[in-house]
């Protein structure tokens, strides 16, 4: 088995040679309307329903001109006031039963659209969650949010609202112009003018169109990203005074919102007015060949107000055409961004044959190991590590060594360009990484923690653990106690990035969550680098019930932290330049020695 990093691990995108993580632009619209249609595969039965219903309320609506020229010729010409009624009746009843087959068509469209949708945001959020580091690195959080919102509304909008319309119009189209010629081919002919000069001119605003609403729904991700950013990132906004650069980014990318909504609609609301002229047109040439083939005798009255009556209702279903590309415009290109997403393939994959991780001994080696996030760039260099169950290994450096790198290979976030990376001898590749990092625990300095309740932020770390098992690895970490001084103690919900809970308060949380997952492996990004000296102790604490009996990685600044280490590894420009014990390190009068003197200058070593 082989695992030497071929140049196509590093292509995320399925077309193209891209960027890692780099979604490229689709120009295909008939592409992503394939693609959405099997969402609606599942929903046949109902779709062919609404399908029926369509298709009597389009019979209904031909029925009707129909029986109006035959009200003129058969009983308004021979006052007969009683057939009149009869047909008026008729008429009455069509017109309602239409509008029922309409309402019960565009209810159950509604239904299908919806769950059809549902299965879209699943397979976009699911398929997100497998996508690698590299690719959230290359793209910022609010354009994804944009695809996930934006972009969704913007297929919803045309396939709730536009798929019955569109349908009842090519019916609708197709069935007037079967009653025109049965009724007078002349007039028939004379009709279809209208038809290529349409087709001709929604063809040519469609180019434009669909360039606009892409670029518009580019310029939405941007503006969403831009207010993510603005909204998350308020303490520092206001901390530094910079509010009005903060509006004046906004302001620029609202104002490319702007220009792409103005070109986008400006094309396609030409449609608008374009149809209404070729309808007034229509009825102009309809009454006026109408009139001359009356005057002839080849066609009575009735039958050219019946004309005019059908000749109005083909004009609407292209004047509806033309309302509806707007909105098919601007979900296909939503479509295209979503299928880009779903199309990109996961950077770090499970190999065929990879194999579920057993019980963890704790043994790390990294042998020749090289990495660059960009194809050039290396950050880390033929770095060679041997790490023993049970031992804890510092990782020191200046910023930008490669420390949290180092860790982010063993947590197989992302490939190695070459070498190899072993737990217990197997190499991570062979692995599959949810049992590998259900081996791992980390524990960083910038603690994330969700929108939920105290318990079920430890229980992340087990979902299956009981109520007990939370409480004790609270206990553990040293949080017990200010958990049961909040509101509603475990239950207490916590605000967005638990802005409600210190800092230490948020490392303890997040302390006990690693606890409670009882990891094999350890790893600790920073843990207490953002916390007073007094709740550091506390954390330090609760960190070495934790890490004992773990292969433990521990990264700090604070050298004072780590004094205690069985091993010191000192990186610095992704290399290792020193290894061993802290005393042993200090002897060297080396890297660290020097690293160590910088901190403490002037207190005895």
């Amino acid at each position: 088995m082989s695992f030497q990093a071929s140049p196509d691990r590093t292509r995320v995108i399925r077309r193209g040679p891209a960027h890692p993580g780099r979604i490229d632009k689709a120009r295909d619209p008939r592409r992503a309307l394939i693609r959405l249609v099997p969402y609606l595969g599942p929903y046949k039965t109902g779709l062919t329903v609404v399908l029926v219903f369509v298709l009597v309320s389009t019979a209904l609506g031909l029925v009707g001109p129909y029986l109006m020229g035959v009200a003129i010729d058969d009983f308004i010409a021979l006052k007969d006031l009683p057939g009149l009624a009869r047909v008026a009746l008729w008429m009455l009843g069509l017109f309602l039963l239409g509008n029922a087959c309409d309402t019960l068509s565009a209810w159950m469209m509604a239904r299908i659209s919806q769950r059809a949708l549902q299965g879209v945001r699943r397979d976009l959020f699911g398929h997100l969650q497998t996508l690698s580091l590299r690719f959230f690195d290359a793209n910022p959080a609010g354009e994804l949010m944009s695809r996930l919102t934006n972009d969704i509304d913007a297929i919803n909008q045309a396939v709730s609202q536009n798929v019955v319309a569109l349908l009842a119009s090519v019916l609708s189209l197709g069935g007037i112009l079967v009653a025109m010629f049965v009724l007078n081919p002349w007039l028939a002919l004379a009709s279809l003018a209208v038809v290529p000069i349409m087709f001709w001119f929604t063809n040519f605003v469609a180019r434009y169109t669909r360039r606009g609403f892409r670029d518009l729904q580019r310029e939405l991700g941007a503006i969403t990203s831009v207010m993510e950013e603005a909204i998350s990132g308020q303490r520092v906004v206001r901390a530094f005074g910079r509010n009005d650069s903060v509006v004046e980014a906004f302001q620029e990318r609202n104002l490319a919102v702007y220009r792409a909504g103005v070109y986008a609609n400006s094309y396609a609301l030409l449609l608008m007015p374009l149809t209404n002229q070729l309808g007034n047109l229509f009825v102009i040439a309809i009454a006026g060949l109408g009139g001359w083939l009356a005057l002839q005798d080849l066609a009575t009255v009735g039958v050219i107000a019946t004309f005019i009556t059908y000749g109005r209702n083909f004009i609407n279903p292209l004047r509806q055409l033309a309302n509806m590309y707007n909105a098919i415009q601007a979900a296909l290109a939503g479509a295209e961004r979503v299928f880009e997403i779903i199309d990109t393939i996961p950077e770090v994959q499970d190999a065929p044959e990879a194999f579920p991780l057993e019980a963890v001994r704790g043994e790390v080696r990294f042998r020749e190991v090289d990495f660059s996030y960009q194809a050039g760039t290396p950050i880390i260099k033929r770095m060679s590590l041997d790490v023993r169950p049970g031992e804890t290994v510092a990782l020191v450096g200046p910023t930008g060594a490669g420390k949290t790198t180092l860790v982010n290979l063993l947590t197989r976030f992302y490939d190695i360009d070459a070498g190899g990376v072993m737990i217990d001898g197997h190499d991570l590749r062979a692995i599959r990484k949810a049992d590998l990092r259900r081996r791992l625990g980390i524990v960083l300095q910038d603690t994330f923690l969700f929108s939920a309740t105290v318990r079920n932020n430890i229980r992340y770390g087990r979902l299956e653990a009981t109520d007990e098992e939370v409480v004790e690895a609270a206990r553990m970490a040293d949080a017990d106690p200010f958990i049961r001084l909040l509101p509603q103690g475990y239950d207490t919900m916590l605000s967005e990035r638990a802005s409600n809970l210190s800092q230490g308060q948020r490392q303890m949380l997040a302390i006990a969550r690693a606890i409670l997952a009882d990891p094999a492996i350890l790893i600790l990004d920073e843990a207490t680098s953002s916390v007073d000296t007094r709740t550091e102790a506390r954390i330090q604490a609760a960190l070495l019930r934790l890490m004992a009996g773990r292969t433990s990685f521990v990264i700090a600044h604070r050298l004072s932290t780590i004094r205690d280490a069985d091993k010191v590894v000192v990186i610095d420009h992704g290399q290792i330049v020193e290894q061993g014990s802290h005393q042993e390190l200090l002897a060297r009068r080396g890297f660290y020695y020097n690293l160590y003197l910088s901190q403490f200058k002037g207190e005895a070593i």
